[in-house]
């Protein structure tokens, strides 16, 4: 297994569309209350896991993780950058739909039996190579230990690929917003208030 550096990832809070259980991906949508909320309890939680003092901050440009790197890095952070490759996979002609319309529209894609897949298979979506490629890029770059502010999908598959999972073992790790996940050394572990 590569040895990748220390992270504290989190994902952004739960946003209007989450709440509406539509389709993100590249789009967007505000932070709810409760996503605000999330990321406060993020920020307790980061100020609590004694960072290293050569942390480096990291973002996805996605306005959802802006607003929350704004209150989960509140007192850390000097300097964000902001990455591309941080992005949440692409979900193609989905973006922006309820789920219920696009497992009606597409329901093969839905019907693969591994929760999350859906995502990679979208009609003029990313696709799961190409997206695990991006995020390797982003991890193979960093220099030091980092906390970074992605999404969902992106959660999942930076994890899996840091502890040397397959798509399914990746898919099947444990997600949810307002909470921080510290990888070191191959031990994963959840970050909860």
């Amino acid at each position: 297994m590569t040895r990748y550096r220390e992270l504290f990832i989190l994902r952004d809070g739960q946003t209007e569309w989450n709440r509406e259980k539509r389709a993100q991906g590249h789009m967007d949508s505000p932070l709810t209350e409760l996503g605000r909320q999330q990321a406060r309890t993020q920020n307790a939680l980061l100020k609590q896991a004694g960072l290293p003092a050569d942390t480096a901050f990291h973002c996805s440009p996605l306005g959802r993780a802006r607003q929350t790197a704004a209150l989960a890095f509140d007192g850390l952070a000097r300097e964000v950058v902001y990455d591309d490759r941080l992005k949440e996979v692409s979900v193609g002609a989905c973006e922006g739909l309820p789920l219920e319309d696009c497992q009606r529209r597409w329901p093969v894609v839905f019907d693969t039996g591994l929760w999350g897949e859906w995502c990679f298979l979208a009609p003029g979506g990313e696709g799961h190579a190409a997206f695990a490629a991006r995020i390797t890029s982003w991890l193979d770059d960093l220099r030091g230990p980092t906390v970074v502010v992605a999404h969902g999908m992106v959660s999942l598959i930076m994890r899996g690929l840091v502890l040397g999972l397959d798509l399914a073992d990746s898919l099947a790790l444990p997600g949810g917003q307002g909470v921080v996940y510290h990888v070191k050394d191959g031990v994963h572990r959840r970050l909860a208030a």
